[in-house]
């Protein structure tokens, strides 16, 4: 017989549910709520409320929606509080009821603003901690990239700094204003934005994006994730958010010193594209003593441009006794001049050894004759260029193109691409929270009991717990025989209870 719908009549009382009943047993949030404590964030943002006032939303709470609208690609925080209530499992999770008031969704960009960029920062870094307890973490093995990521600003609001028309344009006079008082109280350099274009042109939406091109399209506001991946299980073990113009070689010591600091090992290896074979980077290598394997962003240039149908560096011999160059005609190219800033010698021929020479044409372009430039550390360049080209760094450098382009890749589900706010520390609390959450999901992959993702460096807790477990054998046996209870106690050299 065919069954008919009945009518719907709301009920009065709802005696019968129970959140924890109607969430499966294997669902992802019951695993993130199971391996993540989100209670340190009290400790970590109670000098940032007041002591008296209306009682705010607890803070755990707060994470744990910033966590949904990352992890379930929200689109607006509007949006996911309005989906909070029809969703059972974002309930159990955030552990509300289902009668509960649901806060509003400027909860969320006041505790931003309230809390700042170190909050989060440091639920990545004990995320990372998290993972190299629960043995997923090598940490001799670093590996580098960037990636652009699109503003949350139009092009449209890019304006011309030199012009005299950005007087006519009210918001860039209010910009302006307040751009001057942050640079007077703001400290830090590091992610300070330069180049020509963007000493030139700003956007009055986000001044911190940068005006960026890469490849044939135009040029559009951006900012740069770097990331630092680790070789064991992929996890990501530094991050930083830079304008977009900023090259990814210069973060390559920072990486580095993040990825020691949050994983408490020491670097043997350094893995990256040719962006990062620069001169210095080469050199902090060396310094640190740490492998080398990016090839060099010199020898990738070779025979471009200018380079373009000449001879090779290579195909000049160095005499180190005499200290002089000798070019492939057998003419003598002599040291003329020293450049401080860079730190090389520059090496040349005369001009009419060169404008005499046979193979000029295949030598140089220049009129004034052939240069050659050598570092006052050349050797030591030498010898991690050669570490640069051997066969393990070769390996390495082709295992990265793909680790990397997943980590990026597995960071698209949570919407990395596109910057969610405006703002440079913002975006930083996305990235935190995007690599936090890519964390999470190789934690709960790899780590099938909780006490092992969540445990602590106990060795010396366990050393006392044993050590009390003997005094209280001890102090059962002083209960028959107080004299045989001393003797032994003695003779292990412990205190009497």
């Amino acid at each position: 017989m065919m069954g008919r719908q009945p009518k719907v009549q709301n009920k009065l009382f709802y005696t019968a549910i129970n959140l924890e009943q109607r969430v499966r047993k294997n669902h992802i949030l019951r695993k993130i709520k199971r391996n993540i404590d989100f209670d340190f964030i009290y400790n970590e943002v109670k000098d940032t409320y007041g002591l008296n006032g209306n009682e705010s939303v607890a803070p755990p709470v707060i994470l744990k929606m910033m966590l949904l609208l990352i992890f379930y690609n929200v689109r607006s925080e509007r949006e996911l509080i309005l989906t909070i209530p029809e969703r059972i499992d974002w309930l159990w999770f955030l552990e509300y009821d289902i009668d509960d008031d649901i806060p509003n969704h400027s909860v969320l960009s006041k505790a931003r603003a309230r809390w700042g960029v170190e909050a989060f920062k440091t639920f990545f870094e004990r995320i990372v901690w998290q993972c190299v307890q629960a043995g997923l973490v090598d940490g001799s093995k670093i590996f580098m990239d960037s990636s652009m990521v699109q503003a949350d600003a139009s092009n449209n609001s890019v304006v011309n700094k030199e012009s005299l028309k950005r007087y006519l344009n009210s918001s860039y006079q209010i910009l302006e204003s307040r751009l001057e008082q942050e640079q007077q109280t703001c400290s830090s350099d590091d992610h300070r934005k330069s180049g020509a274009a963007n000493s030139k042109y700003v956007s009055t939406t986000d001044p911190d994006a940068s005006v960026t091109r890469r490849g044939s399209g135009k040029s559009t506001l951006k900012y740069q994730i770097h990331r630092g991946v680790d070789s064991k299980r992929e996890v990501i073990t530094a991050t930083e958010v830079t304008p977009g113009e900023v090259h990814e070689s210069h973060r390559l010591k920072s990486l580095i010193d993040t990825h020691e600091k949050n994983t408490e090992t020491s670097v043997e290896t350094a893995v990256a594209d040719s962006k990062y074979g620069s001169i210095e980077n080469y050199l902090t290598c060396r310094d640190r003593d740490i492998k080398a394997h990016f090839s060099s962003l010199e020898q990738t240039q070779k025979g471009t441009g200018t380079k373009k149908g000449i001879f090779a560096k290579e195909a000049f011999s160095y005499d180190a006794v005499n200290d002089i160059f000798i070019c492939p005609a057998g003419q003598i190219l002599k040291r003329r001049k020293y450049y401080e800033k860079r730190k090389h010698y520059e090496y040349k021929a005369s001009p009419k050894t060169c404008n005499n020479c046979k193979l000029r044409d295949q030598c140089t372009k220049a009129k004034s004759g052939r240069t050659l430039k050598r570092h006052v550390r050349q050797d030591d360049l030498d010898s991690m260029l050669k570490q640069a080209n051997s066969s393990e760094s070769k390996k390495d450098i082709k295992t990265r193109q793909h680790l990397m382009e997943r980590s990026f890749a597995r960071g698209t589900r949570y919407g990395y691409q596109r910057a969610r706010w405006r703002r440079l520390w913002r975006v930083e609390i996305q990235e935190y929270l995007t690599a936090a959450i890519q964390n999470i999901m190789i934690l709960v992959k790899d780590v099938k009991e909780p006490a092992a993702a969540l445990q602590m460096r106990v060795a010396p807790k366990a050393v006392e717990q044993a050590t009390c477990g003997l005094l209280d054998l001890f102090n059962l046996l002083a209960s028959n025989s107080a004299r045989y209870c001393r003797t032994l106690v003695q003779s292990f050299a412990l205190p009497y209870c």
